[in-house]
């Protein structure tokens, strides 16, 4: 028989690991090209697996909740004629579904993913296919290596391996990492080994294999059943989208001068607008609401005023303004909360953008969503409003300048024409990068789309 083997892609453009949430094969099992074998959830999102080759399962490499990095086998299949004498089971490989402490914290913080705060890095290293675990390759039989998409090939022998983070700490301390002796797991080299090959007088080489073990206890806490009452406290690991997120909020909270204006307004015509395109036959089957009037209202401010639209490089110390507006809505999902986008939003029409917004929250609902679709916002809108949330400080997402915080629509009182009456009140929040946007510009935008919703003729006035 003939086995090729599968391995771990880079679904997300520079990311450099996956956990296994799901197989949807066993051992023995007959698939097809283009068959999805597995579901895994990286950084940005959980994506669907498909087989490029026709066989039958030889054996799961890793079983689910495995993290495993990119390019590593996950799977083999028999494509030869010949079925296998036994089925093997799947394989537990120690080494690989627990990296080290440094490798798993630092990971996220080498790129910007795409959830509320993030979107993908100019730069990215992946790394190096490493050896397949023990087991893995005991048929007796020829080998094919196989991929998607043709990721996971292996990188130059004299390349060292090296997250981002640590990559750019070298390069900050002026290190050569061709000199440095990793000690981190499979040879990958750790921040530890930069600080020590930087100051190695101050800093004696320790021995970190000691570490390894703490993250392969974390999930048993998780996962092991505890009897009502007998746990004051529970241990949840940080991965996947939840742990791009958190490395995402702090570098976007700590790199990007963030300032937060309000405004609160009456938007009662808005809500009776909603009701009234809620009854037009032209609009029949189409899911209207304020979030899409507001959409609206943001794109109507963004032509007003195009400065907000832009983005900041560091590299080039330049302001990139943006032409075009991939209108990012925050989504809150089980694994976390995202932020796909809808590309070039600016040009659609009031239908077309209804259809957008349905499609998008139904695919984030779901779980379904792209790490593509996430990829290149330029504005964000996040809705605390359904919360029954007033208002907020939205964070940045990385790459963008501003975001739009949407607060509850309450009945409440308000002069109106001279007399106090009941009214539908909100608040918006917008906090902007102060490199990009002065307190003018956030000034006049804020307010264009609290006049856009105060006065929703001006949708077409203004447009």
């Amino acid at each position: 028989m003939t086995i090729r083997e599968f391995k771990m892609p880079d679904v997300g453009e520079g990311l450099t690991e996956a956990e296994i949430l799901k197989w949807y094969v066993q051992p023995g099992d007959t698939v097809t090209d283009g068959q999805v074998v597995c579901e895994v959830e990286t950084a940005k999102a959980a994506v669907e697996l498909p087989i490029p080759f026709d066989g039958t399962v030889h054996e799961l490499v890793f079983p689910e909740g495995t993290t495993v990095d990119v390019g590593q086998v996950i799977i083999s299949v028999n494509v030869g004629g010949d079925a296998p004498a036994a089925a093997p089971a799947p394989a537990v490989p120690a080494p690989v579904a627990a990296p080290a402490p440094e490798a798993e914290a630092e990971e996220p913080q080498g790129r910007q993913p795409v959830l509320v705060g993030y979107g993908v890095a100019a730069t990215s290293t992946r790394r190096r296919a490493r050896k397949a675990p023990a087991g893995s390759a005991a048929a007796p039989a020829a080998v094919v290596p196989e991929q998607l998409n043709g990721h996971g090939s292996v990188t130059a022998a004299a390349k060292p391996l090296a997250k981002p983070p640590v990559r750019k700490l070298a390069k900050d301390l002026g290190v050569d990492l061709t000199v440095v002796v990793p000690t981190g797991p499979d040879g990958i080299i750790t921040r530890e080994d930069v600080h020590r090959a930087a100051a190695p007088v101050t800093e004696p080489a320790p021995a970190v294999a000691a570490p390894a073990p703490t993250p392969v206890q974390a999930p048993v806490a998780v996962t092991a059943p505890v009897a009502a009452g007998d746990a004051r406290e529970t241990r949840v690991p940080i991965k996947g989208v939840r742990k791009a997120t958190a490395a995402a909020m702090v570098g976007s909270a700590f790199t990007a001068p963030h300032v937060t204006e309000f405004v609160t307004f009456d938007i009662t015509r808005t809500m009776k607008l909603v009701e009234e395109l809620k009854a037009d036959k032209d609009l029949a089957g189409l899911r209207i609401n304020p979030l899409l009037i507001i959409a609206k209202a943001v794109l109507v401010a963004v032509r007003r005023n195009p400065e907000i639209n832009a983005a900041w490089d560091e590299a080039a110390q330049e302001i990139v303004l943006k032409h075009y507006v991939n209108l990012g809505i925050a989504a809150a999902t089980p694994r976390g909360l995202i932020v796909p986008n809808i590309k070039d939003a600016h040009a659609q029409t009031l239908p077309e953008l209804s259809r957008s917004l349905s499609e998008l929250v139904a695919t984030a609902r779901e779980g379904k969503t792209t790490p593509a679709a996430m990829q290149g916002g330029t504005f964000t809108i996040t809705n605390v409003g359904v919360f029954g949330v007033d208002t907020g400080t939205p964070i940045l997402n990385p790459g963008e300048s501003a975001i739009l915080a949407v607060g509850a629509i309450k009945l409440q009182p308000w002069v109106h024409k001279g007399k106090v009456k009941p009214r539908q009140v909100t608040t918006l929040a917008l906090s902007f990068d102060h490199r990009l946007v002065d307190g003018e510009l956030g000034s006049k935008f804020l307010a264009d789309v609290a006049a856009v919703l105060e006065q929703p003729k001006r949708l077409m006035t203004w447009a």
